[in-house]
């Protein structure tokens, strides 16, 4: 029987007079790394918004694990096993590596983040931080700021905060953006194996990554599915030709 750790069931949203999301149905297998492509404007982030509570849809249902989210909070989310990055990397400049990983932990073990707490008490934290900086191999880079880092790394270090909140489903949005060429390599190693014993959804535009990562494609045009599949599949589909080079209508 499949498994299905992610359900969106017929889920649209509009501002305004725009459709940012029409009639979006999405399916994602547990244990896969299932990618959304598309087009500029295509309403992949918005979907990514909605999935995660960020936005409401105007309709529709989400089912994570069989249980109905559609009004869950997103930090209920986070904490039920459905953990998002962004777009822009989004660590904590003036604190170290090792302490912006030691931040997710605390938010995972308690309500709040409990920062008052003594240097003693969270220091008990700090083997398990290095653990997760150790996956993603940023453990030489335990005591540096995270401003000091490189996008790539602080891209890792990201991940590897992500990782602390022990996702069951992992949604990436863009992780290959603004990362240098000689480091794309290096992420894209590293998506594959923080994907190991969890599921990924993600967003990318660097098709030679969605080629090599995904076991299953989603693409989106102008708010709608327009094919789902494999890569070897959904590259050879004409309309996922016209709707990235322009078809006939376009012209």
């Amino acid at each position: 029987m499949t498994s299905w750790i992610l359900e969106a069931r017929g889920l649209s949203r509009s501002f305004g007079g725009f459709v940012a999301l029409n009639d979006v149905t999405l399916k994602v297998r547990e244990g896969t790394i299932h990618t959304l492509i598309g087009p500029n404007g295509a309403g992949k982030t918005t979907l990514f918004n909605v999935l995660t509570r960020f936005l409401a849809p105007n309709s529709g249902e989400i089912v994570f694990e069989g249980r109905d989210v559609t009004r869950t909070p997103p930090a209920a989310l986070a904490r039920a096993g459905m953990v998002r990055s962004f777009q822009i990397s989004s660590t904590f400049g003036s604190l170290t590596a090792l302490e912006n990983v030691r931040a997710a932990l605390q938010r995972r073990r308690a309500p709040t983040y409990n920062f008052w707490r003594s240097d003693h008490l969270l220091d008990g934290l700090d083997d398990e931080a290095m653990s997760y900086l150790e996956k993603v191999g940023l453990a030489a880079h335990a005591g540096a700021e995270a401003r000091t880092l490189s996008y790539g790394l602080k891209r890792a270090l990201e991940l590897a905060s992500t990782l602390a909140m022990q996702p069951k489903l992992l949604l990436l949005d863009e992780p290959i953006a603004g990362i240098s060429r000689s480091e794309i390599a290096r992420i894209t190693d590293l998506i594959r194996e923080v994907a190991v014993g969890r599921t990924v959804l993600m967003v990318e535009h660097n098709l030679p990554v969605v080629a090599e990562l995904s076991d299953h494609i989603t693409v989106l045009s102008r708010g709608a599915v327009l094919a789902e599949g494999p890569y070897e599949t959904v590259s050879k589909d004409q309309r996922v030709i016209d709707a990235y080079l322009g078809g006939p209508d376009d012209e």
